[in-house]
């Protein structure tokens, strides 16, 4: 999986390199996230409801709460794991001083990781918000079928702004934006430690380029197949689902994306890095959690945006920890190590996360009885309620 993931980024590395800059480094951010787009597809293709009405019972077969993690596990990765690999890799490097990075790159990122972060965590609040007020039979319009009835509408709402907030970032950094993160690229360029033996190298041709982007994405593909029909064997030996959809997937598809990053950080490349962190967390956020919503409603296998509040709230923090270390524009090996241990945290708490058919915030339904004590009246109400039984 991972050779094959990393000929797909070396590929796609060899192709960018024939466009111009600013193209070329969102063109090889896209090739990279091929791997995660196929993988999510995959399971969305696997996920079985186990119901008639579509709703998910935490039963074997379920992998809305494994793709639900992935997404998160995927954004959070690139920002807590893969960005502080670099911090630390590229400050040991260059010890006796600190990286300094163009804020262009920085804030930018950031602001549009944040307002990513607010349209995920819309649905979660929502649901959250009036979970408690569903009543099966008083209240006929407003129960809680209803309520995963509006989550659904209002993920796939939300999916399709998401993707047009994609567009606009898009169009601002290929247009608005683009000699200033030109220029940038330009200046990242002269100081690659290693530019003159990258520049003696033997180069793909674009023809070989894309022969090779079409051979590492059937390889790629095939591979996320088999990985993801091997899931439920791993769930069985005592893997949580969520720690298995939040840690160890992003880990295996983005292997070779963060080899590049941290590449590019010890070479002293340090905007071409940031950006290799920041700008696949944007593009799963904004472009493929957007699109297996969609995807899924498409072939009947609705998955909304209602996240695991625990896993949304780490989302969030994440995002703002980042944006906290990358105010100031410059960057060292603490910096780094520090996000290392923020994500050696979060893999500790996931690893004891209980599956969704033991515990759940977010509405998945499940098999788990418990006795509940009504008042007398309330008793009355239901039965009064009730349809009269015609003989």
């Amino acid at each position: 999986m991972v050779p094959a993931a990393n000929l797909l980024g070396f590929a796609g590395q060899e192709f960018a390199r024939k466009m111009p800059k600013v193209a070329g480094i969102l063109i090889e951010t896209t090739f990279g996230s091929v791997v995660e787009i196929i993988l999510f597809v995959a399971l969305i293709v696997k996920h079985d409801p186990g119901t008639e009405d579509g709703n998910d019972n935490g039963d074997e077969g379920n992998l809305i709460p494994t793709i639900q993690a992935a997404i998160i596990g995927s954004i959070m990765t690139n920002l807590l794991l893969c960005l502080g690999l670099c911090f630390f890799v590229g400050g040991v490097r260059q010890h006796e001083k600190n990286q300094k990075f163009h804020a262009v790159v920085s804030e930018t990122g950031n602001g549009v990781l944040l307002v990513a972060a607010f349209g995920l965590l819309i649905p979660s609040a929502f649901y959250s918000a009036l979970k408690t007020e569903t009543v099966s039979i008083l209240h006929e319009k407003f129960t809680n079928g209803k309520l995963h009835e509006d989550i659904m509408k209002i993920s796939q709402g939300t999916s399709i702004v998401l993707l047009v907030a994609f567009a606009l970032y898009i169009v601002y950094s290929c247009t608005s934006a683009h000699s200033i993160f030109d220029e940038v690229l330009e200046i990242d360029e002269h100081q690659d430690q290693d530019r003159e033996q990258d520049a003696v190298k033997p180069k793909l041709t674009l023809t070989e380029s894309l022969v090779a982007i079409a051979i590492a994405i059937v390889f790629v593909a095939w591979l996320l197949i088999i990985l993801v029909g091997k899931i439920e064997n791993v769930v069985e030996r005592g893997v949580p689902d969520q720690f298995l959809g939040l840690i160890l997937l992003p880990l295996v598809e983005k292997a070779a994306e963060h080899l590049t990053a941290i590449d590019d950080a010890w070479d002293g490349v340090i905007n071409v890095a940031l950006y290799h962190c920041i700008g696949p967390s944007i593009q799963t956020a904004l472009l493929n959690a957007p699109l297996i919503v969609l995807i899924g409603w498409a072939i009947g296998k609705p998955i909304d945006l209602n996240f695991e509040i625990f896993m949304i709230l780490l989302l969030v923090m994440s995002i703002l920890v980042v944006g906290n270390l990358l105010r100031d524009g410059e960057t060292n090996w603490l910096e780094g190590g520090l996000l290392l241990i923020v994500y050696i945290i979060i893999a500790i708490a996931a690893f004891y996360y209980p599956n969704p058919d033991v515990a759940t915030s977010n509405g998945i339904e499940t098999s788990v009885s418990q006795n509940v004590t009504i008042p007398l009246d309330l008793y009355k109400q239901l039965l009064a309620a009730l349809p009269t039984p015609h003989v």
